[in-house]
Formats: C-alpha cells, sequence, structure tokens
C-alpha cells in the first residue's frame, strides 16, 4: 500500500493495488481507503486486468472533460442589425452565434481585423441571464469598453479570443472532442491569428 500511494502522488491514475487471488487484511484496507488507493480484486485474473482498464479508461475520460471544460472555447457570432439596445457604457446589442460558444468574461475580437472588442459582461436570452449562449442561439450581450458605432458595427462578424496555450491545447489534445462547427471556427480563428503572428498556436 505504501507503494501504491507513493505512485498514487506522481499519476493518481497509476497508484492502485491489484490483488489476485489473494486476502486483504483489514489494516492494509483501512491503509488504502485513508491514502485514497483504489483495491481491485477479482479472483480471475482477466477480469482484474479489465476492471483495471475500464476504471482507468473512465477516469482518463473524465480527466480529459475536466480539462476541456477550463479551455476557452471558439466561438463566432454576427452582429444583428437592428439589435443595437445601447450604444455604450455598457454597449447592449443582439448576436447570433454562427458557431461554437459564447460566455460571459469570453472575450471577442473582430474578424475583419483582429482588433479588440473587450469582455462580454452578460448574455440575455429573452430578458434572462444564461451561462451561455450555443450555435443557433439568437442573445443580447452586455459589453463595457466597445461603442457601438466607433469599435463594433451591425452586421460585423466576432471571434471569441481564445488564449493561444487554450487553442495548443484544443489543437493538440482536444480536437477531437469539439464538433465540426467547433473544429471549423478555431481554425478559422487560428488562421485569422496567424495573418498577424505566423505559427500562432503552433505545437
Amino acid at each position: 500500500m505504501v507503494e501504491a500511494s507513493v505512485v498514487k502522488a506522481r499519476e493518481p491514475l497509476f497508484g492502485v493495488t491489484l490483488a489476485f487471488g489473494v486476502r486483504i487484511l483489514p489494516d492494509a484496507e483501512q491503509e488504502a481507503s485513508n491514502s485514497g488507493v483504489v483495491i481491485f480484486k477479482e479472483p480471475i485474473i482477466y477480469n482484474l486486468i479489465d476492471n483495471y482498464l475500464e476504471w482507468l479508461k473512465s477516469k482518463r475520460e473524465f480527466r480529459i472533460e475536466q480539462e476541456l471544460e477550463k479551455l476557452v472555447k471558439p466561438g463566432k457570432i454576427l452582429v444583428m442589425e437592428g439589435f443595437v439596445f445601447r450604444r455604450a457604457k455598457p454597449a447592449i446589442f443582439g448576436v447570433e452565434i454562427l458557431g461554437g460558444h459564447l460566455k460571459p468574461k469570453y472575450s471577442l475580437s473582430r474578424a475583419e481585423d483582429g482588433a479588440d472588442i473587450g469582455e462580454v459582461q452578460q448574455i440575455q436570452d429573452k430578458g434572462k441571464a444564461v451561462p451561455e449562449a450555443k450555435q443557433g442561439m439568437q442573445v443580447a450581450v452586455s459589453m463595457d469598453k466597445p461603442i457601438v458605432g466607433r469599435h463594433v458595427f451591425e452586421k460585423d462578424v466576432l471571434y471569441v479570443k481564445v488564449p493561444e496555450p487554450d487553442a495548443k491545447a484544443l489543437l493538440a489534445t482536444h480536437f477531437d472532442k469539439l464538433t465540426a462547427e467547433e473544429q471549423e471556427v478555431l481554425n478559422e480563428y487560428v488562421e485569422m491569428m496567424r495573418k498577424k503572428t505566423p505559427f500562432w498556436g503552433a505545437f
């Protein structure tokens, strides 16, 4: 158990104990429980290995999902014509999500020139604040920084500003977890960024 707990400190998914055809003493089970070491017990070796590999797979998938959840996801939005409710401090206007996601605290840049537009403060759908807007939704956003008619215009296409480390992680590790539309938006954004900075997001 001591060896398993040491391994667990370095790599949690490998810090386990496989018990094949042996009896686990109560003290050892208690020690394993205290240190968070999982014990796999089976009288048949093939079942023991299968159970561990299934557990390992589920834990790895959960870890990947957790990592993906922390990353800024790609998003592409259209500033809708005729839906400017307030021009500044904060600017409030209607947008359509053309692809990907939009969340509060996401920053936006203009597709035309990559200009920074600022951070989304709030998203409202039918008058209610929502934590996320997805492809196909038409929502209102509030932003403190831009002035509509000076920094952002009706019919503008905007992209979520994906930080370069997040873009690298999405491209290298999580690309197959994105939808086809999200992949397309991410590729468009990377291409836009590489016009200004060659090899941006490369890994």
